[in-house]
């Protein structure tokens, strides 16, 4: 086993979250040096900005209040992680997580909220509900094909931005360092056999993707829990009435029938992309052997990737990713969410669109070549934070482009505003650090 694998992530993390008690916490953003101040933020003074959001429309509220840059991390703890279902209690760890990274690379202020409520009507309802509230939404660790579903229909009904970063997340940073990777490997995506391993949130996702980037369906297949999804598989009927995503998949892609399981839809492809279970052993070694020369794998399951990258190297694989971030290219949804959330929420925006995901993953590949690719960095990392502005410009202008947006801005003043926003999370965390307001990790 590689050096790299040293610490033991998981009793450094029970122990700091016992000590920390918690992630994240509310922090005033307007002064209180006096009593009085009250009359101001409170009653009788904050009467004002409710009767003007009243008679002025509901868009007011984003001036009067924080729900211009506020997000809602919302899950029902029926998929998190590597885990499965381990309920919403379980699940708040993980959305609290969520909630710092958006703070701290996007600057953006998310509440966790985990619902006791698994129906996806019922859940529907509840999000609808709190939209008032929010200037945005993200939903997380949602139980495939439930998932598309509860996205497709808050899409439909809300008029604020909503996000899956299970799906849009993961498809959006794996086509970002893809789009480097078959630059490294001189390959053009058009010609490029494609395998997916896994088809739930993550991968469907990614499948259309690499469509608009101009992957053709007939070189690709895409494998599930019972093998090689084609068009004469056994279960097709019931996958059409209870999956129709991955019915879609079914009939779009393997038009040669070819059957089995990973192994056999290893075989001869340049790229593969698993988004499955953890491993290792889910996929071997002997398997990525039997792909084309210079293959590129993407083994993103956490905890633990699907292969290890040593032994992917060792059988011939010219780049591999993961999803862990002691290992080279790191493909991480947190590439991904915080400056997608930073682009829409500096412009207001109502939709979140494939275009402004796409122009996301443009925008990623691009900073990461002209700062340097090579076979261990096709994707920039999260100490980048110029990347997450890059992002989150792109972002921003494709909103205002489509007329998505409720604020119109010149470049210089978007920029000027996402860097600020971006920059200003890790000044807060010196000054409480330096404060003592937030202790220093113990030792040991």
């Amino acid at each position: 086993m590689s050096s790299q694998v040293k610490k033991d992530w998981f009793a450094l993390a029970e122990k700091l979250h016992r000590f920390y008690q918690g992630k994240i916490e509310i922090a005033p953003r307007c002064p209180v040096t006096r009593l009085d101040d009250f009359n101001i933020w409170y009653t009788p003074g904050v009467a004002e900005p409710c009767r003007r959001i009243k008679a002025g429309g509901e868009d007011l509220s984003f001036d009067y209040t924080w729900r211009w840059n506020s997000a809602a991390v919302v899950s029902d703890g029926t998929r998190v992680l590597g885990l499965g279902n381990i309920g919403a209690a379980a699940g708040l760890p993980v959305m609290e997580g969520k909630a710092l990274l958006f703070k701290f690379l996007g600057g953006v202020d998310a509440v966790p909220i985990v619902l006791k409520e698994t129906d996806p009507d019922k859940f529907i309802y509840i999000v609808k509900a709190m939209e008032a509230g929010f200037g945005a939404i993200n939903l997380e660790d949602i139980e495939s094909p439930k998932c598309f579903y509860i996205l497709e229909k808050l899409q439909e009904i809300l008029e604020i931005p909503v996000w899956h970063d299970d799906q849009q997340g993961t498809a959006l940073v794996t086509i970002g360092a893809l789009l480097n990777a078959l630059k490294l490997t001189g390959r053009k995506i058009q010609h490029t056999r494609i395998t997916l391993v896994g088809a739930g949130a993550a991968n469907v996702c990614t499948y259309r993707y690499l469509k608009v980037f101009g992957a053709r369906p007939e070189n690709m297949l895409v494998v599930d829990t019972k093998g090689i999804l084609h068009r004469e598989r056994e279960d097709i009927e019931e996958l059409k009435k209870t999956n129709p995503w991955k019915y879609r998949i079914a009939v779009e892609t393997n038009p040669e029938l070819v059957k089995g399981g990973i192994r056999e839809a290893l075989r001869g492809a340049d790229v593969v992309i698993a988004a499955s279970r953890p491993g290792p052993g889910v996929i071997k070694k002997e398997w990525v052997a039997e792909m084309n020369k210079d293959p590129i794998v993407f083994a993103e399951a956490n905890p633990i990737p699907e292969i290890w990258p040593w032994e992917a190297k060792e059988a011939g694989a010219r780049i591999v990713a993961t999803g862990r971030g002691d290992f080279p290219n790191q493909i991480n949804n947190s590439l991904g969410f915080p400056a997608v959330f930073r682009g829409v929420l500096t412009v207001r925006a109502r939709k979140m669109t494939d275009e402004m995901f796409y122009a996301a993953a443009e925008a990623i590949a691009k900073y990461t070549e002209e700062t340097g690719i090579h076979e261990d960095r096709i994707i920039g990392t999260m100490e980048e934070a110029e990347l997450y502005v890059r992002e989150a410009m792109a972002v921003a202008e494709k909103a205002m482009e489509l007329g998505y947006a409720r604020r119109k801005l010149s470049r210089s003043e978007l920029e000027a505003e996402v860097r600020e926003l971006i920059e200003r999370p890790r000044k807060q965390m010196k000054a409480l650090m330096d404060a003592g307001l937030i202790p220093p990790m113990p030792e040991g």
